[in-house]
């Protein structure tokens, strides 16, 4: 049985930065595309960044571009979003989630296609 649990949300004021982490356990990690996805209050939820089961390649949103990094370390079965500058409307219930390198080829959203699923962890920007 697979296993996602996200961790490192919070409260943050606008303009600094959080470090989400999922780890992974039940599964062969290193052989699973992964991918952060966010939902907010009444909206659907969207893609974040996804990242390659080697983290070779990664895929970003456009809200995400230039302020988040996704990573990778598949000796701690982890996968990590670095998120800076964050903005209000950031704030969302952010899951982990994964899935194959078949997202990477598939239209978009990636979200779509992912197997397997973390909880969530409420990241939440306000000052």
């Amino acid at each position: 049985q697979v296993q996602l649990v996200e961790s490192g949300g919070g409260l943050v004021q606008p303009g600094l930065s959080l470090t989400l982490s999922c780890t992974v356990s039940g599964g062969t990690f290193s052989t699973y595309a992964m991918g952060w996805f966010r939902q907010g209050v009444g909206k659907e939820r969207e893609d974040t960044a996804i990242i390659s089961f080697s983290g070779g390649a990664t895929r970003y949103s456009d809200f995400a571009k230039g302020r988040f990094t996704i990573s990778r370390d598949n000796t701690k079965n982890t996968v990590y979003l670095q998120m800076n500058e964050l903005k209000p409307e950031d704030t969302a219930l952010y899951y982990c989630a994964a899935g194959s390198d078949y997202i990477f080829r598939a239209l978009p959203p990636a979200h779509q296609y992912m197997n397997y699923w973390g909880k969530g962890t409420l990241v939440t920007v306000s000052s």
